[in-house]
């Protein structure tokens, strides 16, 4: 079976972005491959995949005022605070200004426990909850979508009410968008041990570890740095927090910095390719179908919401 190499982009540098197949920016996909570009287009950004995401909200939205319930549609982070970070984050000005990122995280879990949505079923009577249910999901009679991933497991899911319909006027085909969706961000598991031992780029993370230890930071690697700034108590006053970000942020600097002088993102997304592309037969129909179905989506979407800011 062959696949597109845009379909094949589109799975690289998720273990090294951290994205979904439909986010961060295009690559160029392996040779190894062996692949014909049958599919136009290639992986989408990240703002791309989040404009989809709002589109979905706005439908489901609409969805349930048409069923006489309110709802709130959630944006609760910028374009910037929203971008994907990995296992290598080499954007100095980002690390700069976020640090690891933990005060964006800290905004994320305010806005889930002060979602109005959640606040207003509850507000509801028993009856009306249920009716709430039912509306959203589609309730206890709601079709239920099961699929065995590549690595093993099985991962169900409910698609009904308006949460379905949404899907469905984005991707056409709830069912299929599910199938393609759960195998594609399911194949991290099939790849990501060779490459943290692939030769290339182990050789890439010790020199990335040697510029940090003369930079005062000695970790072995981009993972254990990371860790090293979530060591500390969950409830810190102010001033607490205050040094805590400051120490994120001057290791994440020194991260960004190292991986930006020993390519060690480029290194990485080459050898990524080099094992996405050994997937590419089995794999191949999944992945061209669900990069087609994420830019017909996203069609779609450009009509339905602006681009986040």
């Amino acid at each position: 079976m062959s696949t597109s190499v845009g379909a094949i982009a589109a799975l690289v540098s998720l273990v090294l972005t951290g994205c979904t197949a439909g986010t961060g920016t295009a690559r160029t996909a392996s040779p190894t491959s062996n692949a014909k570009a049958t599919t136009a287009g290639t992986k989408l950004t990240y703002a791309q995949d989040l404009r989809i995401s709002d589109a979905e909200q706005h439908l489901v939205a609409l969805c349930m005022r048409k069923q006489g319930f309110r709802y709130w549609e959630e944006k609760p982070l910028s374009l910037e605070e929203s971008r994907p970070l990995g296992y290598v984050q080499d954007d100095v000005a980002w690390a700069r200004r976020h640090g690891y990122g933990s005060r964006i995280s800290a905004k994320e879990d305010r806005a889930r426990l002060r979602n109005p949505n959640i606040a207003y079923r509850a507000s509801l009577s028993r009856s009306r909850q249920n009716a709430f249910d039912i509306a959203m999901d589609g309730g206890r009679d709601a079709v239920v979508l099961t699929l065995r991933t590549p690595s093993g497991g099985t991962i169900t899911k409910q698609s009904g009410g308006c949460a379905r319909q949404a899907q469905q006027s984005l991707y056409g085909d709830p069912e299929a968008w599910f199938r393609s969706e759960t195998t594609v961000n399911n194949l991290r598991p099939l790849y990501v041990g060779k490459l943290l031992r692939d030769k290339e780029f182990k050789s890439a993370v010790t020199a990335w570890s040697r510029c940090m230890s003369k930079a005062g930071h000695p970790f072995p690697d981009p993972d254990a740095a990371r860790r090293s700034t979530r060591e500390h108590s969950a409830e810190q006053n102010r001033a607490e927090e205050a040094r805590t970000f400051t120490n994120e942020t001057r290791i994440a600097v020194a991260d960004a910095s190292c991986a930006r002088s020993v390519s060690l993102r480029a290194i990485g997304e080459r050898r990524e390719a080099h094992y996405v592309g050994e997937l590419a037969a089995q794999y191949g129909h999944a992945l061209d179908t669900h990069l087609r179905m994420q830019r017909d989506a996203l069609t779609r979407a450009e009509h339905l919401v602006p681009a986040r800011t």
